[in-house]
């Protein structure tokens, strides 16, 4: 008998390289999709709200705050910005006698901290160009209309302002929508009555001088 036959046979398992191959690519490519859509990290100033595409749509009073989150794959997060931002707008308005007028604002906004929910459902994050900037547009022509251009160069151009402000932010408010402070940055006259406005205020302040010289 030989020492071959009476030595006991042990069967190791097979490994098969190739499978293992493919699910570790499958596992990895599933890992990838997950982090980008369940794993979520929300900075600093920003909130977000969640689109539930199986049980009702626009969450509108769940408002996901900074910081770690963790979405169903088949949900949607929207991210709104709701830190105080700065924009200007330029725009040619009409004043009270018909004469043609450009006029440069800046204006400070944000949307409302807990409302992003309503103005992602009722308007989306175009909200700047579909709301305010018309917004404001609107205001700016209908408070110009009723003046002068000389007033826009006198005191009463910190009145026309705040009207413009008061104005807009009444329409923003029911839209969610913070609108901080308007500011006239530049008003631009044709140079003609530019100078004869500039002229007529430089003698009413000489003409002031005077009286208080006496």
């Amino acid at each position: 008998m030989s020492i071959n036959q009476n030595r006991p046979q042990i069967n190791l398992p097979s490994f098969n390289v190739g499978k293992w191959i493919v699910f570790a690519f499958i596992f990895f490519i599933l890992f990838t999709i997950l982090s980008s859509t369940t794993f979520k990290t929300i900075d600093p100033g920003v909130e977000g709200v969640i689109f539930r595409r199986f049980s009702g749509g626009i969450d509108k009073d769940k408002i996901y705050k900074p910081g770690f989150h963790i979405i169903a794959p088949w949900n949607k997060l929207y991210e709104y910005d709701v830190r105080t931002k700065e924009a200007e707008e330029s725009m040619e308005v009409l004043s009270k006698n018909g004469l043609t007028i450009t006029v440069e604002l800046s204006y400070r906004y944000m949307p409302q901290t807990g409302k992003i929910g309503h103005l992602h459902d009722e308007i989306g994050p175009n909200y700047v160009a579909s709301i305010i900037v018309p917004e404001i547009r609107s205001a700016t022509r209908e408070v110009i209309g009723k003046y002068l251009p000389e007033e826009l160069y006198s005191t009463k151009r910190e009145a026309i302002q705040d009207e413009i402000e008061q104005l807009t932010k009444n329409s923003c408010a029911d839209k969610y929508i913070i609108l901080d402070k308007i500011l006239i940055r530049e008003v631009e006259l044709p140079e003609n009555l530019k100078a004869s406005i500039e002229q007529k205020l430089q003698a009413e302040q000489d003409a002031m001088r005077m009286v208080f010289t006496l």
